[in-house]
């Protein structure tokens, strides 16, 4: 039997005033340093599976400052359900009100069908540091079919809007040398941050597989390929660093 389940998540500068758990999603609010109120979703339950339709609001209204990370990586697996399954993260953030948005890592298991939507919606001087990280396949094992979708707006405008597919029934070519080139990992980080829009992030190249390009908006993008989850990591949180230290 497929699951069905929307766990969400209200912060505001007083803190947490809405920890609502669901189904596999149990959300647990976690020792934090600095000036964050911390979440940690915690997997209840094997999930998503085929059939699933599960779902992630985090709401941080005018002011608060939110860190949202995870407890493990989520594995999308085959399920009894033929159908394939849906995560949707739906993300608002308010007037000076900050987010970090940490989750681990994404594994597209072998047989599995997975499609990944995150909608962000930024108030005009919000600030917000997003990560995605997806490993396509365990260890020595084939990845499933993976669809992920970011759109980002800020102010009511369009930000970032992309879409990503990966695995069997995606558009030929995803593993080629023009998108993954072998490699197994695949992430980004996405940093808004008003301050930018006096000092824009400068493109670079960051190793052999990894870019930083500004956006046209207060914002900076990393995009990265690896051959692990290690790997994509270690080159995320580098950069992560230098545009949004802590």
């Amino acid at each position: 039997m497929s699951v069905h389940a929307t766990a969400r998540i209200v912060a505001t500068p007083e803190g947490l005033s809405v920890l609502a758990s669901d189904g596999p999603l149990a959300l647990r609010r976690t020792r934090a340093t600095g000036p964050y109120t911390r979440v940690t979703v915690v997997g209840a339950m094997t999930a998503p599976l085929g059939g699933d339709r599960l779902a992630v609001e985090a709401e941080v209204r005018d002011g608060a400052r939110l860190t949202v990370d995870s407890a493990a990586a989520t594995v999308a697996l085959p399920g009894r359900d033929a159908g394939h399954a849906c995560y949707d993260v739906r993300l608002t953030v308010g007037e000076g009100a900050e987010l970090r948005w940490l989750p681990e890592q994404l594994v597209s298991a072998h047989g599995s069908d997975l499609r990944m939507r995150t909608t962000v919606d930024l108030a005009a001087g919000a600030r917000l540091v997003l990560r995605e990280e997806q490993v396509l396949g365990r260890h020595a094992e084939e990845p499933g079919t993976l669809t992920t979708r970011l759109t980002v707006r800020r102010a009511g405008r369009p930000l970032l809007d992309q879409e990503l597919a990966y695995g069997p029934g995606a558009p030929g070519g995803w593993d080629g040398g023009a998108v993954l080139g072998g490699h197994r990992a695949v992430g980004q980080l996405l940093v808004v941050d008003p301050d930018f829009d006096g000092k824009p992030a400068e493109s670079r190249l960051i190793g052999d597989t990894a870019a930083l390009t500004p956006l046209a908006g207060p914002a900076a993008l990393v995009t990265a390929v690896a051959q692990d989850a290690l790997s994509l990591r270690r080159v995320l949180d580098e950069t992560l660093t230098v545009l949004a230290p802590r």
